[in-house]
């Protein structure tokens, strides 16, 4: 840090196992990703390239080389890992992220119907070769997934090999466990907390506001997801209560 503060929080250092921010690129260049990373390198855990647009990007090679040499793992979206898998071609995808250097996949079923059972299936295949995450929650605003199911399906996904379970918001932040206006569902995220272990959950947290509730619910250690490039040192800032929202919450004479 550039100058000395007392009572800050304990916030983990990387290579870190909880207190994840993994950031999602739409499309960044390969000039915005080299300016994006000079300044916020330090607080990136992972990187996503959202839905299909690296099948889009130009330069991807280059793009993933600047990323790699910040020893930040990048994974395509959940999206892509779905387009590869309805047009049968499960086997091209792990040729795909082996020959681009993934480390990391994502498994999700939020734009398919993908039986759980299957599901689980891919994920005990895919770590055999990368480090999995797999997003429980769909897509569609009007699939209502119950609390219990989605303790069920996190449960069995972390069970067949997920480093992390992701809880699906979207990029915009308005499905799975939020409301359409963004709301937090706060009884669903408070049911799961009671049976998966908070440490093994990605809260997909795209506004503020959402990131505000899981850092004031869990603490500066959280892990949060679908953060935009240019929110990160804000989001950094207000997980040790540097911003207005969390000035309070770290001191001693609160």
């Amino acid at each position: 840090m550039n100058f000395n503060l007392s009572q800050m929080p304990d916030r983990a250092a990387k290579p870190r196992s909880n207190g994840l921010t993994m950031v999602m690129d739409k499309g960044l260049s390969i000039e915005e990703t080299k300016n994006f990373l000079s300044i916020s390198s330090t607080y990136v855990d992972i990187l996503k390239l959202g839905f299909g647009t690296s099948y889009v990007t130009p330069n991807l090679r280059e793009k993933l080389a600047v990323y790699q040499s910040h020893n930040i793992p990048v994974y395509l979206g959940g999206t892509l890992f779905e387009a590869f898998l309805i047009r049968n071609q499960f086997d091209d995808y792990i040729a795909v992220c082996k020959d681009l250097g993934i480390t990391y996949v994502e498994v999700s079923d939020g734009s398919i119907n993908i039986p759980h059972a299957e599901k689980c299936g891919y994920i005990e295949k895919l770590t055999k070769h990368f480090t999995v995450l797999s997003e429980v929650g769909s897509k569609d605003a009007q699939h209502i997934i119950p609390p219990y199911k989605w303790i069920e399906l996190m449960r069995a996904e972390l069970e067949a090999g997920s480093s992390y379970v992701i809880a699906e918001a979207r990029e915009a932040g308005n499905v799975g466990i939020y409301r359409g206006s963004g709301e937090v569902r706060e009884g669903l995220v408070q049911e799961i907390l009671t049976q998966i272990p908070k440490d093994k959950i990605l809260w997909e947290a795209p506004q503020k506001a959402q990131q505000l509730y899981f850092i004031e619910l869990l603490g500066c250690n959280v892990n949060l997801g679908n953060i935009a490039p240019t929110e990160m040192i804000a989001l950094e800032a207000m997980r040790i209560g540097l911003r207005g929202d969390t000035f309070n919450f770290f001191l001693d004479n609160k």
